[in-house]
C-alpha cells in the first residue's frame, strides 16, 4: 500500500519561497509519475506540476519560471520548489502518484501567500 505524506506548507509573504516535500512509502517509486495539485477555496483541484519517471517536468502556465518539481528516487521523495509566490498561489497542495491505473493522494498541505 502506497502512502504519500506532504510537508513544507505555511504562511509566506508575496515574493517569498517555500519548498514542499512529499515522502512516498511503498514500492516502485521510481516508476511512478508524481505530481503536485492544488485546490483553492471554491475552486476545482488543478494540476500544478508533474514529473515523469525519467525526471521530465511539466507545469501549468501560471507557475512556469517560478516553480520547479524534482524527485529523489533513492529517498522516495518529490519536491516542489516555489519561488516568487503570489497571493493567487494560496491553496491546499496535494501530492499525487500515478502508475498505470493506480493513483494515490496525500493529505495535503496548506500554502498561504499574503499580499
Amino acid at each position: 500500500q502506497v502512502q504519500l505524506v506532504e510537508s513544507g506548507g505555511g504562511l509566506v509573504q508575496a515574493g517569498g519561497s517555500l519548498r514542499l516535500s512529499c515522502v512516498f512509502s511503498g514500492s516502485l517509486f521510481s516508476r511512478y509519475v508524481m505530481g503536485w495539485y492544488r485546490q483553492a477555496p471554491g475552486k476545482q483541484r488543478e494540476l500544478v506540476a508533474r514529473i515523469t519517471s525519467g525526471g521530465q517536468g511539466n507545469y501549468i502556465d501560471s507557475v512556469k519560471g517560478r516553480f520547479a518539481i524534482s524527485r529523489d528516487n533513492s529517498g522516495r521523495t518529490v519536491y516542489l520548489q516555489m519561488n516568487s509566490l503570489k497571493p493567487e498561489d494560496t491553496a491546499v497542495y496535494y501530492c499525487n502518484g500515478e502508475l498505470g491505473r493506480l493513483q494515490y493522494w496525500g493529505q495535503g498541505t496548506q500554502v498561504t501567500v499574503s499580499s
